[in-house]
């Protein structure tokens, strides 16, 4: 048997880098000999974690459409047209068989110069609503893997397959008890326990609206595990100091597969990866779907859960005004925590990355 190249691209946000490192890790599985090379974009985050997953990675020059900064635009054709020859010039040295593009800036690129050479591409669609690039890319993919139904809306039907999102090994095959994990953040067993999450960058509206409701979680007797993100997280650690017996403040969790069991209910923002996560260790959650995600994708994603009877939202706005009010009745509610964990429980796929992996496979026969 011939050794297979294939070219993972994209990144940006861990939501798509630990779902591509699972399918790396799953093409692996199936034929060890398979080499994989990954592109990023400089100075993102999969510069670090990809070679933490012991994968080589070369980074594009590449860099998003500014939405606070317009003057920083000005470039973005130029880099554009800088990381198209740098794609070029990886696809010719590399010479895969395959390329799959997960999202995130150097997808498109690598995507895009893959397709004209006729190499067989492969899009790992993980949101509910489909950005531009990959809309465009979908034409000459060969195959797109979704985790939502409907999304022909945004792909020719005969070239989707579902699959669900990749949820990283580490959290599918958790074996850490609730108590260890208790014991882990330091807090006791036997009192619910909520986690926040906002996404690896931390959430603001989020943070916000916690920060005011410490005192009740003393008052209540309710724990709280909460990642802020490093931008917040000073603020969060003075404002929790006086509460530190039942709020425990950081900002970064590695152990998310602990966090999880620690928690009775979750507040998170509702990113693909995070919702798959959610779905597999069937937590009831309350989502506050960050609105300036592209196309609003988060709102739509929550929605389809939403509608499901499996999750409860809130918008980012209305945060500061009603998670409280949302969090702790949700608490005390236990027929509609028994309710919401049924419903997630349902969606949750534990073997995506498998599933993808094997559709990559067919690709080059």
């Amino acid at each position: 048997m011939m050794q297979r190249k294939i070219i993972i691209a994209g990144g940006g946000t861990g939501g798509h880098i630990f779902p591509a490192i699972a399918i790396a890790n799953a093409l692996k599985k199936i034929n060890p000999d398979t080499e994989i090379l990954f592109v990023g974009a400089k100075g993102k985050m999969e510069m670090e974690k990809v070679p933490q997953a012991g994968y080589p990675i070369e980074g594009l020059e590449i860099a998003g459409f500014n939405r606070s900064n317009m003057f920083k635009n000005l470039l973005l054709p130029f880099k554009i047209l800088k990381s198209l020859g740098q794609a070029r010039r990886i696809l010719e040295r590399f010479q895969p068989h395959a390329v799959v593009g997960v999202g995130g800036y150097a997808s498109f690129p690598v995507m895009r110069k893959a397709q004209h050479k006729g190499i067989p591409t492969l899009i790992q669609e993980q949101n509910s609503f489909a950005g531009k690039a990959n809309m465009s890319l979908g034409k000459k993919a060969k195959k797109i893997c979704v985790a939502y139904e409907g999304m022909d809306k945004f792909f020719p039907a005969d070239k989707l397959v579902m699959t669900g999102n990749p949820v990283r090994g580490n959290i599918t095959q958790s074996a850490v008890t609730k108590e260890d994990a208790l014991q882990h953040f330091g807090l006791q067993s036997g009192k619910t326990t909520v986690l926040a999450v906002g996404g690896s960058l931390g959430a603001k509206a989020i943070n916000e609206a916690l920060q005011p409701l410490l005192a009740s979680f003393v008052e209540k007797d309710i724990q709280l595990i909460w990642q802020t993100g490093k931008p917040y997280f000073d603020t969060a650690k003075a404002a929790a100091l006086p509460y530190s017996s039942h709020v425990k403040v950081f900002d970064f969790i590695n152990l998310m597969d602990f966090a999880y069991k620690a928690s009775d209910v979750v507040i998170s923002r509702a990113g693909a990866l995070a919702i798959a996560e959610l779905c597999v260790v069937k937590k009831p959650v309350i989502f506050v779907p960050y609105p300036f995600a592209a196309e609003d994708h988060q709102t739509f994603n929550a929605q389809s859960l939403v509608v499901k009877s499996a999750a409860l939202i809130i918008k980012n706005d209305e945060a500061g005004t009603l998670l409280g009010n949302t969090l702790f009745s949700l608490v005390q509610n236990k027929a509609l925590l028994e309710q919401l964990e049924q419903n997630i429980g349902k969606l949750g796929n534990t073997n995506a990355d498998m599933v993808i992996a094997k559709q990559i496979m067919t690709l080059i026969g």
